[in-house]
């Protein structure tokens, strides 16, 4: 059963303004030296403790021909007076705050550990997406996520889908349009990169062990930086494809010359490391089945 004197006491009574407030509750109404004995409130206390009960509407105040006594508002309607006041503090709380600028959940950075949670947090992007979603995946995580990307793309949701590992064909899984564009020419790591309606971000990491971590976001500067990745990339690589060959005699040394200062550690020069990126055989893999 529950204790009243600590139900009070969790709505902000103190343990004396409990204590009276149950007294009256239980007794005809009282004076303060009558409440004082009926409830163990000392003595000094008790008229001081039951000016704060009545600011709290619990007790109500009556001049009798005997003098004045105290009576114990009703359960229900002391109930009422306290959802009221905290409901109209809460309204107000809200408003103030809203009033100080963009809300707290547009600006978070949420970390996520372990690959389950990395799937779960990506379904609940996907699920989210109301107009149009990127997605940039490897055929492992498409096949986690395809029922959902799929679901997103029947509801309306406008999808376009990177493979980042660059597939021949289409596996089945991704969906909506479909560009297949080799990210990387290593194995340490694949990525998982979602973006929906321009508003909220995803961007993952899975290990060759499985192992995934991630970053789910509504910072706009977060999101706008995983939506360009994304858009940068398709046109890059589209650019890069249909080049081919004829790349290298079109730069200037200049052009050369800057790019030779921006490749990843593992490449002589930016050039090199998407050469190696796109593969030898590379050209334009734009899926073209639903057009």
């Amino acid at each position: 059963m529950t204790d009243p004197l600590k139900s009070l006491e969790s709505l902000g009574f103190g343990g004396y303004e409990a204590q009276a407030y149950v007294a009256l509750l239980q007794g005809e109404p009282m004076n303060g030296y009558e409440l004082a004995k009926a409830s163990g409130v000392p003595r000094p206390n008790v008229y001081a403790v039951l000016q704060r009960l009545e600011d709290k509407g619990a007790v109500l105040r009556m001049e009798t021909p005997a003098g004045t006594r105290y009576a114990a508002v009703a359960p229900g309607d002391l109930v009422k007076r306290l959802g009221d006041k905290y409901q109209g503090a809460l309204d107000s709380m809200k408003t103030a705050l809203e009033g100080m600028g963009v809300p707290l959940e547009q600006r978070y950075v949420w970390n996520v550990s372990g690959y389950e949670g990395v799937i779960e947090h990506a379904r609940s992007t996907i699920e989210a997406a109301a107009k149009d979603m990127l997605v940039g995946v490897w055929p492992q995580e498409a096949r986690e996520l395809g029922r959902d990307t799929a679901a997103a793309e029947s509801r309306g949701v406008e999808v376009t889908t990177l493979c980042m590992a660059g597939c021949p064909g289409n596996c089945g899984h991704c969906v909506g349009r479909l560009h297949r564009r080799r990210v990387s020419p290593g194995n340490e790591s694949r990525w998982l990169v979602l973006v929906g309606d321009g508003e909220e971000a995803l961007a993952a990491a899975v290990a060759g062990n499985g192992q995934g971590s991630a970053v789910r976001t509504k910072n706009s500067v977060l999101v706008e930086l995983s939506a360009g990745y994304l858009r940068h990339t398709i046109a890059m690589a589209t650019v890069l494809s249909d080049l081919g060959p004829r790349l290298e005699a079109l730069l200037s040394p200049e052009a050369r010359d800057v790019l030779a200062g921006l490749g990843p550690r593992q490449s002589k020069s930016w050039l090199e490391y998407v050469q190696g990126m796109l593969g030898p055989d590379s050209g334009p893999r734009k899926d073209t089945s639903k057009e």
